[in-house]
């Protein structure tokens, strides 16, 4: 899988997709990300790629100029590009369930916003897909990209060592994930829940899926509409 990430920022990036799982789905092979400098595609000498709204108001706008000469660059070797995503705080929340689709994707294309937003014909003509990850602002749309490449990148097949851990994330399925543990099994007089220690899968599986409806009850109750739990005691 391709990224590309267009931005006016691209020391905000830096090298910090280098580390953790991105940075090993890059080095076995199985992602490339590319930053791209949007001051790159300005046309005038102080490489602007911001100006005043029309008709007024605060804020400056990014133009459509640089964006659409560097996705002119982008797709002038003929690659297709499957998805060309605006991070904006109006945009579709992203799930779980979005990180699942884009990670099928072969190459896809991040607009960091920044501003007041981007002119609306680069919305009207490029971007096919615009996501926000909540709701509030940031300053930039660097942060989300960031995060929407680490989400994806877990997701991508041989990126994890064990292939089933992305697939027991909360949200997955619905739920929010069961409580954890490790060693050792009694810290300052708080031991691990005998069950964990029994070695009867069964059991344990039994009681961490007790755990995920318990806690996506009281915690994301939002997440359980339509389900069974939603309406029963998980005491």
């Amino acid at each position: 899988m391709h990224v590309d990430i267009i931005t006016a920022l691209p020391e905000i990036i830096g090298d910090t997709l280098d580390a953790s799982i991105p940075g090993r789905a890059q080095r076995k092979g199985l992602l490339s990300v590319q930053v791209h400098d949007l001051r790159e595609w300005a046309f005038d000498k102080h490489r602007q790629v911001d100006d005043y709204p029309y008709g007024g108001g605060a804020g400056m706008v990014l133009k459509p100029e640089p964006i659409f000469a560097c996705y002119d660059h982008l797709t002038s070797s003929g690659e297709e590009i499957d998805e060309f995503i605006f991070l904006t705080p109006d945009g579709e929340v992203l799930t779980q369930s979005i990180a699942n689709e884009l990670s099928l994707r072969k190459r896809v294309v991040m607009l960091a916003g920044h501003y007041k937003g981007v002119d609306q014909r680069v919305r009207d003509t490029l971007v096919t897909r615009e996501i926000s990850v909540g709701d509030y602002v940031l300053s930039g749309g660097e942060l989300p990209a960031m995060m929407l490449v680490d989400a994806i990148a877990r997701l991508i097949p041989g990126v994890l060592g064990d292939a089933s851990s992305a697939l027991t994330d909360s949200f997955q399925d619905g739920f929010l994930d069961a409580p954890v543990y490790t060693r050792p099994a009694t810290f300052r007089s708080q031991p691990v829940p005998d069950v964990l220690l029994s070695g009867d899968h069964s059991l344990i599986n039994a009681w961490r899926d007790d755990q995920r409806a318990k806690k996506t009850k009281l915690r994301r109750p939002d997440l359980l509409d339509g389900s069974p739990i939603a309406d029963s005691d998980s005491d």
